[in-house]
């Protein structure tokens, strides 16, 4: 991060460290020796980690967490103490303080400290602005602000291409083949958690990524889940129109979005998902989903609110900002939503909000899924 230091001298001292977590480090061992260590517990040596550096980059989608401490290095009580930390991008600016009450004092070599967490959905340029305010035993206000930037990058570069399946007569058929080349273009080994793609309503995908082997199904990756940094993979996917699209003249042709591809590099510390939903529901009719809402985090308990926010064609049934309870490290919980959408067409699923209420952090969930809504008479 670059600082720019205040020039003026204050009672109060403000230093602020990022947090960060272990970095993983890859060593894939080659045994060439008769008294090497047997393969099998070189294996359990391949993944380690290792001390994050300070430089190490934040990368789009990834939670930025900082630890900020302010501390009294006079000899007199400073009264009246307000810390405020906001995050300043290109296109908003947001409050990350988890309070915005302040302290009534603040005595001699005592502090006040505060962690701040935010998950980072723009790439480019942030700037972390910390503001201090306090009165002085005379009774004069005081002021400053430390800024730090930093640079929010892109994780991985998708590189997607279509091909049309020919029949054995060397005619164009409606089969479309997708292939995804996924690479890692950061520094450090990335975990692959989910690659997938959500078909349209018209097409119906089957995933080309695995072999059959002994009876069962393995990915032509092997075992390791892991993309080396620079490496790529290539996935592929064969969609298919469904029969009630395939026999209409004219419809498959003038289709152009056929499908949306899924990929987590590592989920957040939520995650939510859709379990059900209707395919096709009626103009201005209500229809239900089930989400499936998980605690990602193997340290702490949430306290989750649920909001639910309207858009232009779909509405929500039901009362926004209810309290969900608290959701234990790697639990998860199902809920049953209702709504309704006004417009004809397919239409996207959005307008789910998830507030963390310790941490004061909220996730967004746009574009969820998507219905097809036709009209009712």
């Amino acid at each position: 991060m670059d600082v720019t230091q205040a020039k003026q001298e204050h009672l109060l001292a403000l230093k602020v460290m990022r947090l960060t977590k272990p970095t993983l480090f890859t060593n894939i061992p080659v045994t060439c020796e008769e008294r090497d260590l047997p393969v099998s517990f070189l294996r359990l040596l391949e993944y380690v980690v290792t001390a994050a550096t300070t430089d190490k980059n934040i990368f789009l989608g990834e939670t930025f967490s900082s630890y900020i401490s302010v501390h009294n290095d006079s000899h007199q009580v400073v009264k009246d103490i307000l810390v405020k930390a906001d995050l300043q991008t290109s296109s908003q600016r947001l409050n990350l303080s988890a309070s915005s009450a302040a302290v009534a004092e603040l005595k001699q070599d005592c502090c006040i400290d505060d962690v701040i967490h935010h998950e980072v959905k723009e790439i480019g340029t942030h700037i972390l602005v910390c503001a201090v305010s306090y009165t002085t035993q005379t009774g004069e206000k005081m002021y400053f602000r430390k800024f730090f930037k930093f640079q929010v990058l892109k994780p991985l570069d998708v590189k997607t291409k279509f091909y049309n399946a020919e029949s054995d007569l060397s005619s164009v058929t409606d089969e479309v083949f997708l292939e995804a080349q996924i690479q890692n273009i950061t520094s450090s080994p990335m975990f692959m958690e989910k690659v997938s793609l959500e078909p349209s309503i018209m097409y119906n995908v089957a995933e080309l990524n695995t072999v059959n082997h002994d009876g069962g199904s393995v990915s032509t990756f092997g075992t390791r889940t892991y993309l080396q940094p620079m490496d790529t993979r290539q996935y592929l996917y064969c969609l298919k129109p469904k029969q009630e699209f395939s026999e209409k003249v004219g419809v498959i042709k003038g289709v152009t979005v056929i499908g949306k591809l899924d990929i987590a590099p590592g989920y957040g510390d939520v995650r939510l998902s859709l379990e059900t939903i209707p395919d096709t529901v009626g103009l201005e009719e209500p229809f239900n989903i089930t989400c499936k809402i998980t605690n990602c985090s193997s340290e702490r308990t949430m306290d989750l609110v649920l909001e639910m926010c309207n858009t232009n064609s779909i509405h929500w049934c039901g009362v926004s900002g209810r309290q969900l309870g608290k959701l234990h490290p790697t639990s998860s919980l199902y809920l049953t939503l209702t709504l309704l959408s006004s417009v004809q067409g397919l239409q996207s699923v959005s307008g789910l909000r998830l507030t963390d209420t310790f941490l004061k952090r909220t996730y967004e969930y746009d574009d969820i899924a998507q219905v097809c809504v036709v009209s009712s008479q």
